[in-house]
């Protein structure tokens, strides 16, 4: 079965940082490539980034580019997003997902 767990999120002041984890299980990690999704309050699901199955591929939403930056570390069967100089519009849930596959999502709140 596969699984995806984030953790991570919370609250944090505009132009801080903080760094989503997801830890996934139940399929080969190092053959797919990974997403981050969010979902902002009261709004549709948004693709934020991608990363290859090898880690060498990045690609990023306008919104969040130059100030997100996606990893992963296939060892682990782990990926992250590393997201500084939050804005209050990147408040959200965030989820990481494979395909079909979701997590449960870890709320980032951007609030002064």
């Amino acid at each position: 079965e596969v699984q995806l767990v984030e953790s991570g999120g919370g609250l944090v002041q505009p132009g801080g940082s903080l760094r989503l984890s997801c830890a996934t299980s139940g399929f080969t990690f190092s053959s797919y490539a990974m997403n981050w999704v969010r979902q902002a309050p009261g709004k549709g699901l948004e693709w934020v980034s991608r990363i290859n199955s090898e880690g060498k591929i990045t690609w990023y939403a306008d919104s969040v580019k130059g100030r997100f930056t996606i990893s992963r570390d296939n060892p682990m069967k782990r990926f992250y997003l590393q997201m500084n100089n939050l804005k209050p519009e990147d408040t959200a849930v965030y989820y990481c997902n494979m395909g079909d596959s979701w997590g449960q999502g870890t709320q980032v709140t951007v609030s002064s």
